[in-house]
């Protein structure tokens, strides 16, 4: 189970960004990286193509996932997540709170 997925309120830790929150849109384990919805925004100038128009594309670029952290259900607060048995399956505690993370 990992500890930040998809669809997840993360608060941004470092960079320019720091301090705003967002959804994680994809998370990409092999590279230790995640898309956050309107965060970390860069700019690309594409090249028109066949099946594509041409201009300036405005996007969300990865972020290392030490520079996230999972807001609290109860605050928004950054916190740490830890792993709990109950019901019968694994889940995700929020170490602040100590509320079940939903996901």
């Amino acid at each position: 189970m990992k500890k930040i997925r998809k669809g997840d309120k993360v608060v941004i830790l470092a960079g320019k960004d720091k301090g705003r929150t967002g959804e994680v849109v994809r998370v990409m384990p092999k590279d230790d990286k995640a898309l956050v919805r309107g965060i970390n925004m860069i700019v690309r100038h594409q090249r028109q193509s066949a099946n594509q128009e041409g201009g300036i594309i405005r996007k969300e670029a990865p972020i290392h996932l030490s520079n996230i952290a999972i807001a609290d259900p109860k605050d928004g607060k950054p916190t740490r997540v830890g792993f709990e048995v109950r019901e019968g399956g694994k889940v995700r505690i929020a170490k602040r709170s100590g509320e079940v993370i939903n996901g």
